[in-house]
């Protein structure tokens, strides 16, 4: 997972309006939509941003979106469902598998071109569900997304499963900011103007470094797997503070030398 560019939620030059998520995820599909075109990049989020004028917004911008729909947010999209379900229109998959002691089936619904508001200007889109149950028949995971991505029987499990991987942004980026140490929520409370936001972009920058470290580096990666996340970064703060390195190679050539790893052969 690679950090990407920041847009933070404030009051903007010029609107009297509060600042809202819609309203800054607009903001970034300007600056930096364009950037990612190319890559042929899904955008997830969940039922929040699964309105028309941010689904509009991300296509414009030549982007794909996995987006979270539920029934409540959506009465007309899901009218239509009902509808197609009565006349089996809406396709079924089901797939069982085991996960440890645990059988589950997991159940798929799917459709395509549905409108996800009322009226005639409504943007169709593909929807998609899951329904996972226990042998025993209990549900333990249900959920719905709306894309613009086709959906078939061979594809709606991975369509899924991008769809949930959002939860990797909350868990892997949100929630280590608040819980592991780095103070989102009490240190970035200080500043009356930007100071927040700047502590909260260094913080997404060196995720971003060490990212890159992970993917590009030799002796960082036979180092980390060696050492756990937390020994390494503790290690790597008290040797900074005691000694002086020329470079990051000379401080990995340390690290390794003292843990008497064998070297990467980088020829």
């Amino acid at each position: 997972m690679l950090p990407l560019e920041p847009e933070f939620i404030v009051p903007q030059d010029g609107h009297k309006k509060q600042d809202c998520e819609n309203a800054a995820a607009k903001r970034w599909l300007e600056q930096f939509g364009a950037r990612y075109r190319s890559l042929g990049v899904t955008i997830l989020g969940d039922d929040l941003y699964c309105k028309q004028p941010l689904c509009e917004a991300i296509r414009r911008q030549g982007l794909n979106f996995i987006l979270v729909c539920k029934p409540d947010s959506h009465p007309t999209l899901y009218e239509w469902v009902a509808g197609l379900a009565a006349t089996e229109a809406v396709a079924t998959r089901a797939i069982e598998r085991r996960q440890g002691q645990h059988a589950y089936t997991d159940t798929y619904r799917f459709v395509s071109q549905v409108p996800l508001r009322d009226g005639d200007d409504a943007l169709a889109v593909n929807w998609c569900e899951l329904t996972t149950t226990r042998a025993d028949g209990k549900v333990v995971y249900h959920n719905a997304f709306a894309t613009n991505h086709a959906i078939t029987a061979a594809n709606v499990a991975e369509i899924v499963r991008a769809g949930r991987a959002r939860w990797k942004v909350e868990n892997e980026n949100n929630n280590t900011l608040k819980t592991k140490g780095y103070h989102l929520s009490h240190n970035f409370g200080h500043g009356k103007q930007h100071l927040s936001a700047l502590l909260a972009t260094l913080n997404l920058l060196a995720f971003l470094f060490h990212t890159l470290l992970e993917l590009l580096d030799s002796s960082y990666q036979r180092i980390r797997q060696f050492l756990p996340r937390k020994r390494f970064f503790n290690d790597l703060r008290a040797l900074t503070c005691y000694l002086c390195f020329d470079s990051w190679q000379a401080l990995m050539a340390f690290m390794i030398q003292g843990l008497k790893l064998e070297l990467p052969d980088t020829s």
